[in-house]
C-alpha cells in the first residue's frame, strides 16, 4: 500500500501526450522500465488534442507528419487528405496509443503541479493535481513548445457578458456561431486557418489585427491514392531524406526539382529565382522554408520573396486599402510562422468580414457589449482570442521544477532559458525536456525532431540504467557553450527583426531571448551525437 512517505514509484514519470511523449512512453515499455505518462486533457494528442478551432489542421504534408520509427505504421495507416485536420490527427494519435498500447500506463485529466529532485534519493518527487505524490528516477518533460496558450491581460476582460473563446482551447463539442456578430483579437495561423470557416456563418465578422501575417495558399485536397502508392513505397529512401538531405526535414514529393535549393537567392537570374517562388506558391505549403538558403540571413534576399508573396496577396484582396492593412509587412518574411492559407484573404472580400486595423494602438478594453478600439465600441456576441502561445517555455514554467539545492528551473532561466541541446539544464539531474527550449523544434519537422530526441534519450537510459546511485546532469560548460553556438548561429539570422514567439516576444514581460536553435537538423543531430560520445562526457554522469 502506499502511504506519505513512500510514494508510488516508476523508473520513468512522463508529462505530456503528444506525439513525442506517446513516442517515448512507447521506447520505455520496449526497454522494460516501469512508466507513469500524465496527461492534462482527457485523451492523447497534445496540442491537437486542445487546438480544436474551426479550420484546425497541419502545414505539413500528412505523409510527412507522421511516425517513422515503425514501418508497419506507416503502411497500415492512410490518409485522407494532404494536409490533415484536427479529427484525423486525433484518429491517428489514438491508433497509435492502442497499437502501442499506451492506455495502461497513462492517466488523464492530471495535471504535473510540481518537480522536486531528491538528493538524498537521487529521484524526482513528482506532485499531481489529483493530489497523489509519486516517485521517478527519471522524469521527462514532453510538454511541447506550442501548448500553452495565451488571453493577454485586456482592460476589462471580465466585464465582458458574451461568450468568451481561446483557439487553443477550444469547446469539444464545437461552436455554432449562426447569425451571430463576432470578434476575431488575432491574425497567426489559427486565425488565419479559422477566419474563412467562421465567416460562412456569422451575421458580422470583426478581425482586429495588429501584425499582419504572411500566408500562402495551402492547396489542401484529397490525398492522391496513387501518390500514397508512391510514398508507401519509398518511404525508408524518403525518410533518409528527410533527416540527412534537408535542412528542415521537408522533402515533400509534390515539389520538383529537388526540394531544398542550396543556393543564394542572388546566384540566379531574377526570372529562376521568380520562377522557383511561383513553383512554390503552386505547390502550396511551406515549401519556402526549403526554397534558397540565405532568405533568413540576407535581408536583401529575404525582400525578394517578401515581396513576392505581398503582391500575390494583393491579387486575392479587392479592396485595395484592405490589401495594404493585409500587406504591411515590416519585419521579414519567415521570421514569423509562415502561414498557410484556404480561403483566408478571400474572406476579406465578403460584406459581412471588417478588418480592424489595431497596429500602433491597442484595444482599449472590453466592454459588456464588446470591446472598444480607436473610441469606437464594437458589439459582439462572441469574442475568439487568437492571440497565440506562450512558446517553448510557457507549459514547464506552469510546473514547479526543483533541483539541485533546491533551485528553482525558472531562476536559472532567468533571462532566457538554457538547457544543453535543449535536452538537460544544469542543475537538474535525470530531468529531459523533449520539444523543448534551445532544441530546433521552431524550424524543423516536428514529427522527426521528436523522434530523434526521443531515441537520444532512450539511448541515454540504456547507458545509464536505473540503479539507485545513477544520475546524469548538463555540465555548466557544456550549457555555457551551447548557448554560446546557440547565439552564434541566431545572430547571423534576420530572426530578432520581427517581434515572434520565436523570440518570446509576443508574451508581456517574458524576456526578449532567441528559443530556438536555428542551425538546421543535419547539424542538430551531429552536435546530439558528439554529446552522448565518450560515454557522454559533456555531461556529469555517476554510476
Amino acid at each position: 500500500m502506499t502511504t506519505a512517505s513512500s510514494p508510488q514509484s516508476f523508473d520513468v514519470v512522463i508529462v505530456g501526450a503528444g506525439f513525442a511523449g506517446m513516442y517515448m512512453q512507447h521506447r520505455i515499455q520496449q526497454r522494460g522500465l516501469s512508466v507513469r505518462l500524465y496527461e492534462a486533457g482527457s485523451g492523447v494528442g497534445g496540442t491537437w488534442y486542445w487546438n480544436r478551432y474551426p479550420g484546425a489542421r497541419v502545414d505539413v504534408e500528412s505523409v510527412e507528419y507522421s511516425y517513422t520509427f515503425d514501418a508497419e505504421l506507416e503502411q497500415e495507416w492512410s490518409w485522407s487528405e494532404r494536409y490533415a485536420a484536427q479529427p484525423e490527427l486525433m484518429r491517428y494519435a489514438n491508433h497509435v496509443a492502442d497499437r502501442f498500447n499506451l492506455r495502461p500506463n497513462m492517466q488523464f485529466n492530471t495535471k504535473v503541479t510540481s518537480a522536486v529532485w531528491e538528493e538524498a534519493s537521487r529521484r524526482w518527487q513528482i506532485k499531481t493535481s489529483q493530489g497523489e505524490t509519486v516517485s521517478a528516477k527519471y522524469c521527462v518533460l514532453a510538454t511541447g513548445f506550442l501548448s500553452s496558450g495565451s488571453i493577454p491581460d485586456f482592460d476589462g476582460l471580465n466585464d465582458y457578458q458574451g461568450n468568451k473563446y481561446l483557439t487553443s482551447r477550444w469547446p469539444e463539442n464545437g461552436v455554432d456561431f449562426t447569425g451571430q456578430r463576432v470578434a476575431v483579437i488575432g491574425t497567426g495561423s489559427s486565425a488565419v486557418q479559422a477566419i474563412p470557416i467562421i465567416a460562412q456563418q456569422v451575421s458580422q465578422l470583426y478581425v482586429f489585427q495588429r501584425t499582419p501575417s504572411y500566408s500562402i495558399p495551402l492547396r489542401n485536397c484529397p490525398l492522391d491514392r496513387e501518390y500514397e502508392k508512391r510514398v508507401k513505397a519509398m518511404y525508408p529512401e524518403w525518410r533518409r531524406r528527410q533527416r540527412e538531405e534537408s535542412r528542415a526535414g521537408f522533402i515533400a514529393l509534390n515539389y520538383e526539382p529537388a526540394y531544398s535549393n542550396e543556393q543564394s537567392a542572388f546566384a540566379v537570374s531574377a526570372e529562376e529565382r521568380l520562377k522557383d517562388y511561383e513553383t512554390r506558391w503552386e505547390s502550396g505549403g511551406l515549401c519556402y522554408y526549403s526554397s534558397f538558403n540565405d532568405l533568413l540571413t540576407n535581408q536583401e534576399a529575404n525582400e525578394t520573396l517578401a515581396s513576392f508573396v505581398r503582391e500575390k496577396t494583393r491579387q486575392r484582396v479587392k479592396d485595395p486599402a484592405v490589401a495594404e492593412l493585409l500587406t504591411s509587412q515590416d519585419y521579414p518574411i519567415l521570421t514569423k510562422r509562415l502561414c498557410a492559407d484556404t480561403n483566408y484573404y478571400e474572406t476579406y472580400n465578403r460584406d459581412n468580414v471588417k478588418l480592424v486595423s489595431i497596429k500602433g494602438s491597442r484595444i482599449e478594453k472590453l466592454t459588456p457589449k464588446g470591446l472598444v478600439v480607436h473610441g469606437e465600441e464594437y458589439e459582439v456576441d462572441s469574442i475568439i482570442f487568437a492571440t497565440g502561445f506562450d512558446a517553448v517555455t510557457g507549459a514547464v514554467s506552469n510546473i514547479e521544477v526543483r533541483g539541485v539545492n533546491g533551485e528553482n528551473l525558472q531562476d536559472h532561466w532567468e533571462g532566457a532559458p538554457r538547457a544543453y541541446l535543449g535536452l538537460m539544464s544544469n542543475g537538474f539531474p535525470n530531468l529531459f525536456f523533449l520539444d523543448g527550449p534551445c532544441a530546433n523544434g521552431a524550424l524543423v519537422s516536428p514529427m522527426l525532431l521528436s523522434e530523434y530526441q526521443v531515441e537520444w534519450v532512450d539511448r541515454c537510459l540504456g547507458f545509464l540504467g536505473t540503479a539507485p546511485e545513477v544520475t546524469i546532469d548538463a555540465k555548466l560548460d557544456a550549457e555555457n557553450a551551447w548557448m554560446t553556438h546557440m547565439d552564434e548561429v541566431g545572430k547571423h539570422t534576420l530572426m530578432h527583426m520581427a517581434n515572434s514567439w520565436y523570440m518570446g516576444a509576443n508574451i508581456p514581460g517574458k524576456p526578449r531571448a532567441l528559443l530556438s536553435y536555428l542551425g538546421g537538423l543535419a547539424a542538430y543531430r551531429e552536435q546530439c551525437r558528439a554529446g552522448e560520445a565518450n560515454g557522454y562526457q559533456q555531461f556529469a554522469v555517476s554510476r
